[in-house]
C-alpha cells in the first residue's frame, strides 16, 4: 500500500494484496470494512463504500491482449491511490472491478467529490506499450450504516448503484438508493423463472410477415419470440432479453429459437417463403453458431436459402473479423444475412460494403415519418438507393399506413413489414395468413383488371 494507515486501514501482510495492481484483496478490504464499523476502527461514526469498474476493459484485453490489459490495471491502481485520502483504502475485487473505503467520518458530499474525482482521472488516456487506451469508469456509492450496516450487504449496495451507473451509460457515479435493492430482487426473480421457462418449454414463436412493395407478394416471415409466462401470460421480449442477454441465457434460447424456426418454417404450405431469425451478438461471437445453424437445417429439412439471420450493428461492431468471418461462412452455406434495425447504431456505409449482407432493415423510427419529415424520406431513398447499388433488398419496418407504404416504395425501398399488413401470430395461425394475403393480391389484381 502506498498511503498512511488509518483506523481503517492498519498495515495489513504480504499476501492481503493483489499481487497485479498492490491494492487489497477482497479479503483483507472486508475486514477494513468490519473494523471501520467497530468503536475502535471508528466508532459507528458514517463512512462511506465506493464500488467502481472499468467500462470498456474487455475491449482492451480482446484486441490489445492481456500484457496490455495487465499493464491497465496496473496503472488504474496508480490512479486510485493518488485519488484517496490518507487513511483511506483501496482494494481490487477482481477483474477489472475495484471498491475504495473512506474511513470514518465520510458523508454522501465527500464520498460523492471522491467518485467524481475517480471518475475523471480513469476517463483520461493511459499510454501502456506504445497504445493510447481510454476506457473510462463508473462508480457506485454506498453509506454505512444508513444504507448497511454489514460488509458484505454494503458492498453490495454499492455493487447496485454501480450497475445502476453502468445501465444509465457509464462513465458516471450513482448513490445507492433503496428501490435498487427491489430491483435486484426482481431481476434475481425474472433471472430464475427465465431459467425455469428454459427447462419447462415456455418459449414460442410469433410470425410477423413481410411483403414485396411491388405487387405485394408474401416474400417471408420474421420469427419474433414469446414467452408464455404461467402468471403474467405473454411476456414480450424486451421485457426478458436484455437480462436474457446479460446473463448468457441468451444462448440456450437463441439456439431454440433457431431450431424452432426451421423446424415450423419446414412445415409451411408455401415452400418458397424465407423465416428470419434474430442472431445475437453472443450467438454471433461463437464459434458454435455455424454448427447449429447446419444442425437445425439438417433436422428440419429446411433449405439454406429459405434461412436468413438478423444481426444488429452492435453484434457486429463487438468482434468485428469475428462477424465478418462467420457471416461469411454462413451465407456460403447458402444462408442469407441481414442487417437490423440500420441507421440506429454506429451506421457505417462502409459496414454495408465490406460485410456479406443480403438484407438492410430501415429502422422504424425513420418509417413513421416517412411520408411526413423530409429527413426521414431523404434517409429511406439514401439507404434503398445504396442497398440497390450494392444488390441488397431494403425491408422497412413498423409499416402501419398505407401512406407509410407508398411513400416507402416511392422513395426505392424493395420490401416491407408492419400492422400494415399483419401483426405477429402464432405459428398454428402462419398457413391461414399465407391464404389470406395471397386472396387479398388475387382480389386487387382482379379490380386492376376491371378497371
Amino acid at each position: 500500500m502506498q498511503h498512511s494507515p488509518g483506523p481503517a486501514d492498519a498495515p495489513f501482510p504480504a499476501e492481503a494484496t493483489d499481487s497485479l495492481t498492490g491494492l487489497l484483496r477482497r479479503d483483507a478490504l472486508l475486514a477494513a470494512l468490519e473494523r471501520a464499523a467497530t468503536p475502535e476502527g471508528g466508532g459507528g461514526q458514517p463512512f462511506a463504500l465506493l464500488a467502481l469498474d472499468l467500462d470498456r476493459f474487455k475491449s482492451v484485453n480482446d484486441t490489445l491482449g492481456h500484457a496490455v490489459g495487465d499493464a491497465l490495471l496496473r496503472a488504474v491502481g496508480r490512479r486510485i491511490r493518488t485519488a484517496i485520502r490518507d487513511g483511506d483504502a483501496a482494494g481490487r475485487i477482481g477483474g477489472d472491478e475495484f471498491a475504495i473505503l473512506m474511513t470514518p467520518p465520510a458523508g454522501e458530499v465527500s464520498a460523492s467529490a471522491l467518485a467524481a474525482r475517480v471518475v475523471e482521472l480513469l476517463g483520461r488516456p493511459f499510454l501502456l506499450d506504445g497504445h493510447s487506451v481510454v476506457t473510462g469508469a463508473s462508480v457506485g456509492i454506498a453509506l454505512y450504516p444508513a444504507d448497511a450496516a454489514e460488509p458484505e450487504a454494503l458492498l453490495r449496495c454499492a455493487d447496485l448503484a454501480l450497475y445502476q451507473a453502468k445501465q444509465e451509460g457509464r462513465g458516471d457515479l450513482r448513490r445507492f438508493q433503496p428501490a435498487l435493492r427491489a430491483r435486484a430482487e426482481e431481476r434475481r426473480r425474472t433471472e430464475s423463472e427465465l431459467r425455469a421457462a428454459i427447462a419447462l418449454g415456455q418459449f414460442e414463436l410469433h410470425y410477423q410477415p413481410h411483403v414485396e412493395l411491388d405487387g405485394g407478394r408474401l416474400a417471408g416471415f420474421e420469427a419474433l419470440l414469446r414467452w408464455r409466462h404461467p402468471a403474467r401470460g405473454l411476456v414480450a421480449p424486451a421485457e426478458f432479453v436484455p437480462l436474457a442477454e446479460e446473463t448468457g441465457l441468451i444462448l440456450p434460447i437463441g439456439e431454440w429459437v433457431l431450431r424452432t424456426a426451421c423446424r415450423e418454417a419446414a412445415g409451411w404450405s408455401d415452400p418458397s417463403l424465407v423465416v428470419a431469425v434474430n442472431v445475437a451478438a453472443a450467438q454471433l461471437a461463437r464459434r458454435e453458431l455455424e454448427g447449429q445453424v447446419r444442425a437445425a437445417l439438417a433436422a428440419s429439412g429446411l433449405a439454406p436459402q429459405r434461412l436468413e439471420l438478423e444481426v444488429t450493428e452492435t453484434a457486429l461492431l463487438q468482434d468485428t473479423a469475428t462477424a465478418e468471418a462467420t457471416c461469411a461462412r454462413l451465407r456460403a452455406l447458402g444462408v442469407r444475412v441481414s442487417l437490423d434495425d440500420f441507421g440506429t447504431g454506429y451506421s457505417s456505409l462502409t459496414r454495408l460494403r465490406s460485410f456479406p449482407l443480403d438484407r438492410v432493415k430501415i429502422d422504424r423510427s425513420f418509417v413513421s415519418g416517412v411520408a411526413t419529415e423530409p429527413e426521414s424520406a431523404a434517409i429511406v431513398r439514401a439507404v434503398a438507393a445504396l442497398g440497390q447499388s450494392l444488390g441488397l433488398r431494403t425491408t422497412a419496418e413498423g409499416v402501419e399506413t398505407p401512406t407509410q407504404r407508398d411513400a416507402l416504395s416511392a422513395n426505392g425501398c424493395t420490401d416491407a413489414q408492419g400492422y400494415l399488413f399483419s401483426e405477429p401470430v402464432p405459428a398454428a395461425s402462419v398457413d391461414a395468413l399465407i391464404r389470406r394475403i395471397a386472396d387479398g393480391r388475387r382480389a386487387q389484381d382482379d379490380k386492376a383488371i376491371a378497371a
